[in-house]
């Protein structure tokens, strides 16, 4: 069946869940593969509790008979426990075997051939790594061909061309020969072509005008016929199966069975795959070892297996002799087989053989051992110690493969090679094939860290995330970048080594030269050499070949040829060039005689110039475009008054102008046209000088935030699997937010945290990452200083200015791509007075929600239910006790975050309104000590894990309860009328909070930007004084930030606001009068509300009694999910501040 998706649940009634687990699926029950929900990611999180149901949507689906479940993580208080539903449908399979030596020839109708479109779609497996799966040849050497390469698929495209030097070829997937089924498909369009296997595409454009549809009605699969074969395709028949194999809709597998006459069957070939499957085993760390028994007593040593590996070294076998008489150990060292024999008394003798046997395929090894002949044989290529036996030689009792237990004395085990990583497969020890399901029974041998029946070896450059063709090389569990003559650097080829611009080499002192500039920096665009002009100003030059005087005089009345400038520089990068620089110009000297550049008649222009994007353009010197005008015409001093260009003037005599390009949009000059030359004595010569810039818009491009209102946004920051982020920067300030961009999950951020310390933080679903450079000197000195941050899947960096470039390395196995859907903005502190807050309504986009929803309205906004949420905070304060975050609930549930009247830190959670709420005490120190501190808290269901100041980390057990149901809103500040909430709580929301919070967030919802963005959402209301303050992290003690860096944000400051919404902000009479009306009709809707809700609960409470709603949980996680989507659409429709 096709799978599609898979729901898992805890055990009914218990504590019994699995919280993290793998998907495997196999077609025959011997031979599994682990399903990856990304290029990465193999494991799916579980469940967090025993009764919620946990769905997961696979994308692509699958097809399988088997499938397996292996949890990997459980409830650490009870055992494994799942219920698994496996959504699915029917799956059509027509399916063919060749046996190697057997083909398919499909001769189609001429009149249903489609002539601008074929489309072959196909599905294989195989455990041969070489094999061709179809061909088609067309007149003069014509053909597409599909060819499995060692494990790759490439698709040959010879166009038939005599004048290009070989075929073109795409190349897509690897790893192909791992017995499981994978698809195919090709689509031709005239001289496109797309290519796709399995979830990888590649998209081609053929050179010229063949087309790859023209070809022979002939085309074969599984092989070349015989008579057909040519020097060119000396290659194997495939071995294995074929699926679905269909011919722009013709399933060809099934004329096969029906021996339709289209179809002619050659060699054996039967229509069900039951070739028989190998069983192979994976060692997965370097502690991995198999352990088998050895044929004892026997006088000659035998071991026969398969293995591939991308590690360049590791122990493939070992064993002692019989008696102690001596030992081998078979290595893997730098790509290489090394057989080493040992015995007492004599010198340990080596011999090597095969060569790259780390690329990932198969590779056959044969050991034997008889009298006094030693022998190796790697992939049919032999080597052997003769005569270097002494003695009697008896088989060892014990035979380690991979490895060695740690109690183990076999010498081969004190190599000092790591154990093997990778995949074993048809073992054979002393002439008998080892049965790898007795191992996993238990009923032969020994293993340690060994996974039976799969290979788990994956491509790790396949994608190949090495940018600007940097070298992808791998191992087991990495794979690294090779960057040399790329002109980049870091892990993964990202980073420029060279200058954006001239500009950039003159801020570093560097002299008048050339160089090379990366105007894209680690964009897609190479290097360009460049001379710079190192004056007051650095001016860009780009040469071209054309510099010398070209001389353009006609023969025999025909038109001169024009000439064409090619340029040091690509015009993409001349493009780059010319965008990221104020101004461009290019000088052009032409001399004539009787040579003119326009008509006299009617102005038609017979002399031009084309620029860039191959326009067009008749227009001279510093003139606007289609002026048609040379400088002295708009000038007016011409040699002739009658004419607009000196060379119009027609003279029989040498006349010369130097006009100067400007226009930034056409240049450079590509081609310069002169036709007014085919009379007698006419002759024109010109000098195109080269094309010379000036200026860096991204260089210097400053900007100053100097009072509240001043912000800066961008839109959102795109940079999946790689990115970087430069710029300069110089404050006084003692920390703050350089740039922070947002997704529902991810987020990157770069920060001054302390006035030494910078710190670049992100997350792409791994949890939060960091990367810090501490200096020795404060940051915070008014002087410039310049950061670098890079995040791609291989790690992270920071550097700021010449210190030392910080590193953290990214999981092998995780998310790779950050996914971000906000604007990118920096924070904004906000400084509270006394009595002032902020309420965050969650309950007024519900409302809202209800409204536009007609499957909803019956549902109320106590039905928001959250199993688990992140809160995170920055404050500075003196007061004490003070209440930093209160979060509500309508069933009396809430989350308190409260400085204690000692200063320090308690978290109090109540998740059932029964019992009593959980309080923590966290001792860390005064924190009302008026300097910056961070709070992050993340819970799942019942546990906490809280981090104050980045290095405090503490996680607890909730006891109250594992839901937060019918959250209302959340408050900074003071509380209004007393909460439903214990007493140090009512206390401290009482006295409120005076000082500066920033960075404030609860789950997506970010209400301190929402209530400082002008025009904030009518959900947050602000009462009393609370002001936008920009340099709210400079302020130290009790006092407020300077009065010049605040502004209060509601109409009036202080106590006198009564709760109005930001939104509604109104400073006039008619305003207070409306507002007072408002709050009259407000207070007798909310009467009339009440009394129907009264109505509904009684309504609802007798409904249940008898009949619980089985759509509850579906309504309940569409709120859950409309929360977050209304986060996330109204934080990326935001303008942020900076």
């Amino acid at each position: 069946m096709e799978v599609t998706a898979v729901a898992t649940q805890g055990g009914y009634g218990s504590s019994d869940w699995v919280t993290s687990y793998l998907l495997m699926f196999s077609d025959g029950g011997r031979n599994w593969k682990q399903y990856r929900r990304e290029e990465s990611i193999w494991g799916f999180p579980g469940n967090t509790n025993a009764d919620s149901v946990v769905h997961y949507r696979l994308q692509p689906p699958f097809e399988a008979r088997f499938l397996r479940f292996l949890p990997l993580t459980w409830n650490p208080k009870g055992r494994i426990g799942m219920r698994i539903e496996v959504y699915g449908c029917a799956y059509r399979s027509e399916m063919v075997h060749f046996d190697g030596k057997s083909s398919l020839l499909y001769t189609f109708n001429q009149k249903s051939m489609n002539p601008t479109k074929e489309v072959i779609s196909l599905k294989f497996k195989t455990r041969e790594n070489n094999g061709i799966l179809l061909h088609r040849e067309g007149p003069n050497g014509k053909h597409i061909t599909l060819e499995l390469v060692k494990g790759k698929l490439i698709l040959f495209l010879n166009s038939g061309d005599a004048n290009l030097p070989s075929p073109d070829a795409l190349m897509l997937g690897s790893l192909l020969d791992d017995q499981h089924w994978h698809s195919v498909l090709i689509e031709l369009l005239d001289t496109d072509v797309n290519f796709t296997v399995d979830t990888h595409t590649h998209h081609f454009r053929a050179k010229g005008e063949s087309s790859y549809v023209d070809l022979d009605y002939k085309i074969s699969f599984g092989g070349i016929p015989r008579h057909r074969k040519s020097v060119a395709f000396p290659h194997k028949n495939f071995h294995g199966c074929f699926e679905n194999l269909c011919y722009n809709g013709v399933d060809i597998i099934d004329l096969s069975k029906k021996h339709k006459p289209q179809v002619l069957i050659m060699g054996n070939v039967s229509f069900s795959c039951s070739h028989p499957q190998t069983v192979p085993m994976t060692f997965l760390s370097s502690r991995s070892y198999l352990a088998l028994p050895g044929t004892s007593g026997e006088d000659r040593v035998s071991a026969i297996f398969q293995f591939r590996t991308w590690n360049r070294a590791g122990l493939l076998l070992t064993s002692q002799f019989q008696h102690r008489s001596g030992a081998f150990i078979l290595v893997l060292n730098d790509g290489k087989l090394k057989l080493s024999l040992s015995q007492p008394g004599h010198p340990v003798r080596d011999v090597t053989a095969g060569a790259g046997l780390n690329d990932g395929q198969w590779h056959s090894v044969s050991l034997s051992a008889k009298g006094n002949h030693l022998s190796v044989m790697v992939d049919g290529e032999a080597a052997s110690m003769a005569h270097s036996l002494r003695g009697q030689i008896d088989s060892g009792d014990t035979y380690y493969l991979g490895g060695c237990p740690d109690n183990s004395s076999d010498p081969g085990c004190a190599s000092p090679l790591n154990g093997f990583q990778g995949c074993l497969r048809l073992i054979s020890i002393g002439d008998k094939a080892v049965d790898p399901i007795s191992i996993q029974q238990g009923a032969l041998g020994s293993y340690r860290d060994l996974q039976i029946d799969t290979c788990g070896l994956t491509d790790r450059c396949l994608p190949s995330y090495c940018e600007h063709g940097g070298e992808c090389s791998q191992s087991w569990d990495t794979f690294s970048c090779n960057c040399a003559h790329t002109g980049y650097t870091g892990a993964t080829c990202h980073s420029s080594v060279y200058e954006q611009s001239c500009e950039a080499h003159r801020h570093r002192g560097n002299s008048s030269g050339l160089y090379y500039i990366d105007s894209d920096g680690s964009g897609p665009l190479g290097p360009s050499l460049v001379y710079c002009n190192m004056t007051d100003t650095a001016w860009t030059s780009v040469q071209h070949n054309g510099s010398h005087l070209v001389s353009v005089k006609s023969s025999n009345g025909e038109s001169p040829h024009p000439v064409f400038f090619k340029y040091t520089a690509s015009m993409d990068q001349l493009q780059a060039i010319i965008d990221y620089v104020d101004h461009c110009q290019q000088k052009l000297t032409f001399h004539c005689k009787k040579s003119r550049l326009s008509t006299p008649h009617d102005g038609t222009p017979v002399s031009w110039w084309v620029g860039r994007t191959n326009e067009t353009h008749t227009y001279w010197g510093g003139s606007l475009p289609d002026a048609q005008k040379c400088t002295c015409g708009l000038e007016g001093n011409c040699i002739d008054s009658q004419y607009y260009c000196n060379c119009d003037a027609d003279r029989n005599e040498w006349t010369s102008n130097t006009v100067v390009l400007s226009h930034k949009k056409h240049l450079p000059v590509t081609q310069v046209v002169m036709r007014d030359t085919g009379r007698p004595h006419s002759e024109v010569a010109y000098t195109l000088g080269p094309l010379l810039c000036s200026g860096d818009n991204s260089f210097w491009n400053s900007a100053s935030f100097n009072t509240e209102t001043s912000y800066l946004h961008f839109p959102t920051f795109r940079g999946e699997l790689s990115a970087d982020v430069s710029f300069f920067f110089k404050t006084t300030a003692f920390s703050g937010v350089f740039v922070e961009n947002l997704g529902i999950t991810d987020f990157i951020r770069l920060e001054l945290r302390a006035p030494a310390e910078v710190t670049f933080s992100f997350d792409v679903g791994n949890g939060p990452c960091e990367v810090t450079v501490q200096s020795p000197t404060p940051f915070n000195d008014n002087r410039w200083h310049h950061v670098r941050a890079e995040r791609n899947v291989k790690e992270a960096s920071l550097q700021v200015d010449q210190l030392p470039r910080e590193t953290q390395t990214a999981p092998a196995d995780g998310h790779a791509r950050l996914q971000l859907n906000s604007q990118l903005f920096v924070e904004i502190s906000a400084y509270f007075g006394a009595g002032s807050s902020v309420i965050y309504d969650f309950q007024h986009y519900n409302d809202t929600f209800s409204k536009n929803s007609s499957s909803f309205v019956a549902l109320f906004h106590e039905d928001l239910t959250l199993t688990g949420e992140m809160a995170t905070l920055s404050f500075r304060t003196t007061g004490m006790p003070s209440l930093l975050l209160y979060v509500s609930s309508f069933y009396e549930e809430y989350l308190s975050v409260i400085l204690a009247p000692n200063g320090s830190l308690q978290i109090r959670y109540k998740l059932n309104r029964h019992r009593e709420p959980d309080v923590f005490n966290f001792g860390f120190k005064n924190l009302a000590d008026g300097q910056l501190h961070q709070v992050k808290i993340n819970r799942e269901a019942a546990v906490v894990f809280v981090e104050v100041n980045q290095n405090a980390r503490r996680q607890v057990i909730l006891s109250s309860g594992t839901e937060f149901n019918a959250v209302k809103s959340l408050t900074l500040g003071t509380i209004l009328g007393p909460p439903a909430a214990d007493r140090d709580t009512q206390r401290a929301g009482a006295l409120g909070f005076t000082g500066c919070l920033s960075a404030v967030r609860f789950g997506p919802a970010a209400p301190l930007k929402a209530a400082l963005r002008p025009g904030g959402p009518a959900r947050v209301t602000v009462r009393g004084h609370v002001a936008a303050a920009s340099r709210c992290a400079e302020g130290a003690g009790p006092g407020a930030p300077a009065p010049e860096a605040t502004r209060p944000l509601s109409g009036r400051s202080g106590s006198t606001d009564e709760g109005e919404p930001l939104v509604n902000a109104n400073r006039s009479d008619s305003a207070v009068i409306g507002g007072v009306i408002a709050v009259v009709i407000f207070i007798l809707l909310c009467i009339t509300a009440i009394a129907v809700r009264i109505y509904q609960q009684r309504w609802l409470y007798e409904k249940n009694e008898s009949n619980i709603p089985k759509t509850g949980d579906n309504a309940e996680t569409a709120l859950k999910s409309e929360l977050n989507m209304q986060s996330t659409v109204s934080e990326s429709q935001k303008e942020y501040f900076f």
